[in-house]
């Protein structure tokens, strides 16, 4: 038995106007390895979006997607389904699955790379003297030499009496 699909109602007025918006949703995602300059990784939800007669999204959906909302130029898109472990118990001893995704790699267009911006930078500046973060510094670097352990026991710890 076919299922019926079920779109949006029409509604009255100008079509220039009217603005749909896509029932899924993608994350993009930092990728675990280290992949090629001009591929992307996003992270597709495997429910079924609303209204639950659509179809999951496909990989011409997410090059649809990107190509007509966000104006990206996509050459290629491979997908792959990350089924997950039920290996967890919760404390009434029972499984916990978490739930499957769909991972999406996007190639761009020629020419084309992305890189994953820097948020969190490394502070290089030092901090001047007499400040809390300088005092704090000292502090900490008093408190590791203090704990450091004494070299002529060999490692041993100082609560395990020679």
């Amino acid at each position: 038995m076919a299922r019926k699909v079920m779109y949006p109602l029409y509604q009255l007025g100008n079509p220039q106007l009217r603005v749909f918006r896509t029932n899924f949703n993608m994350t993009l995602v930092r990728p675990g390895k280290e992949q090629p300059p001009d591929t992307v990784q996003f992270r597709i939800s495997m429910e079924q979006s609303d209204p639950p007669s659509l179809p999951r999204m496909t990989k011409f959906d997410v090059q649809n997607y990107l190509q007509r909302i966000y104006s990206v130029p996509v050459s290629a898109v491979r997908t792959r389904i990350q089924y997950c472990t039920n290996r967890k118990r919760n404390h009434l001893n029972q499984r916990v699955k978490r739930p499957d995704y769909k991972v999406a790699y996007v190639q761009l267009g020629q020419g084309q790379t992305f890189q994953f911006p820097d948020l969190f930078p490394e502070k290089e500046d030092t901090p001047e003297p007499g400040s809390f973060e300088d005092v704090q510094r000292e502090f900490m670097e008093k408190e590791q030499q203090r704990q450091r352990g004494d070299p002529r026991r060999g490692g041993l710890n100082d609560w395990f009496g020679l």
